[in-house]
């Protein structure tokens, strides 16, 4: 586990700014965000769920659906949004609403990868409608999920590598 390299911190007043990095080169850790058979991998959250759904038209106004279930007790947990910008291998920008918001209203998401070296250093920066919608964010599990995550994307990439 590698999940103590991620970093979490509130900036401003909105918004939340996740990095990380990874050990492989941007162009495919683009593909690993942009790819569904790659990306329905590695994006589970907790252990225990699967991606039942991932449909993504990965172009600028495309939308895309996720759907997560539990192996146990058939619970489920829908989202989806719409790219907003898509320039590969270094940006991706998408909207992001759940299906039952656990957060008032829609946040914008901005990932940037910058290479070094062959590592690549992810940087997430999530745009919230409030300061209450991102400190509900803050408040959840969500930096542990996306830490297990971000885990087996570091084991997708190797595999991608080859």
């Amino acid at each position: 586990m590698t999940t103590g390299t991620l970093k979490v911190v509130a900036q401003g007043e909105r918004e939340l700014v996740i990095t990380r990095e990874f050990d492989a080169p941007r162009h495919l850790v683009f593909e690993a965000f942009t790819k569904p058979e790659h990306l329905r991998r590695w994006l589970g959250g907790l252990p225990g769920w699967e991606m039942a759904v991932c449909e993504m038209d990965v172009r600028v106004g495309g939308k895309y659906r996720w759907v997560w279930k539990s192996l146990e007790g058939g619970h489920s947990m829908g989202m989806g949004g719409e790219y907003r910008e898509v320039s590969p291998p270094d940006r991706l920008v998408s909207t992001e609403k759940f299906d039952e918001s656990w957060y008032p209203g829609t946040a914008v998401g901005t990932i940037v990868l910058t290479e070094h070296g062959g590592r690549t250093t992810l940087t997430q920066t999530m745009l919230y409608e409030s300061r209450e919608a991102r400190d509900a964010v803050l408040a959840s599990p969500m930096e542990e999920g996306v830490g297990v995550s971000y885990d087996r994307l570091e084991d997708v990439l190797r595999g991608l590598a080859g």
